[in-house]
């Protein structure tokens, strides 16, 4: 019905229930009366019927001016509220997805070492129903306390063996990896620079309140939206020795920018930085991506 409405030519749809009917997408017009008959009870719409319930205006030689149709007054002046309504459902619905990935990424962890694990299935079950804020904030708690109690006795330092007699080879295989690491690190920095990051990634950058100038203040941000995205802080440092601090704070900010095009964040950055997909991600040709895709939607 809003779409109806001309700039200068007040806030009534004179629009028949045909034409709004089919530009809904052809709905049925008892439904649409339906619909009607209950903004009007709710107070939103106005109904302001002729004799022969056409829907027009008539105006005097004085100027004055009678309309006969749907004002939409009532809900024009309760535009703020209803916005504001709207943007708390939008957040909250973020919020829940926001914790049901965290939760969901703690329950892989978990099921790695038990997977009988008792407190698993009945916390997956759970996830199938919708659940409030508090609920999800509840199997939050429930499973950072299960992993903190697993860290506390299973983690044990790893020893690294030197073999006696080939000790000098397994310290140059050593010092290769780091050197190899290193040097991806300076290629991503060189090809890809950080303000070209920033301003491609905008989502990340929404929750951030200082401007991020440098590589140290993007992994900054980066180690604080991961825990938000689902990734547990053990798995970001696991990808940060593996593949680089810049390439894994790359990964959480291009992630972030395509959203609901990744259905497990936890899942889908294990992958490209400590699975299989860890040599086919390329942070730089991402970003050239979706810049492109950004200025064909300018």
């Amino acid at each position: 019905m809003l779409s109806f409405l001309k700039p200068g030519h007040g806030e009534t749809v004179f629009a028949s229930n045909i034409s709004i009917c089919q530009r809904v997408g052809g709905i049925d017009e008892r439904t649409l009366r339906r619909h009607i008959s209950r903004f009007v009870e709710l107070g939103f719409i106005t109904r302001n019927d002729s004799g022969n319930r056409k829907r027009y205006r008539v105006r005097s030689s004085g100027g004055d001016c009678i309309s006969y149709g749907l004002s939409l007054a009532p809900l024009l002046r309760r535009a703020d509220e209803l916005i504001a309504l709207a943007q708390e459902m939008e957040n909250s619905r973020r919020d829940r997805i926001f914790l049901r990935k965290q939760i969901l990424t703690r329950l892989a962890h978990l099921e790695e070492h038990d997977p009988e694990s008792t407190f698993v299935r009945e916390t997956r079950q759970a996830l199938r129903r919708k659940l409030s804020l508090r609920e999800y904030r509840a199997l939050l708690a429930d499973t950072d306390a299960k992993c903190q109690l697993l860290s506390t006795s299973v983690d044990i330092p790893e020893t690294t063996k030197l073999p006696a007699n080939d000790g000098q080879t397994v310290r140059h295989q050593s010092r290769s990896e780091k050197g190899k690491k290193d040097l991806e690190e300076k290629q991503t920095g060189d090809v890809l620079k950080p303000q070209m990051l920033t301003s491609i990634c905008d989502q990340a950058m929404s929750f951030s309140t200082n401007d991020l100038r440098n590589w140290f203040d993007i992994e900054d941000h980066a180690r604080t939206l991961a825990p938000m995205m689902g990734i547990h802080p053990e798995t970001f440092e696991k990808a940060r020795n593996a593949v680089g601090a810049r390439k894994a704070s790359c990964a959480i900010f291009i992630m972030l920018q395509l959203g609901q095009r990744i259905r497990d964040f936890g899942a889908y950055f294990h992958s490209i930085t400590l699975g299989q997909r860890q040599h086919q991600f390329d942070p730089a040709a991402l970003i050239k991506r979706l810049s492109v895709s950004n200025c064909r939607t300018v």
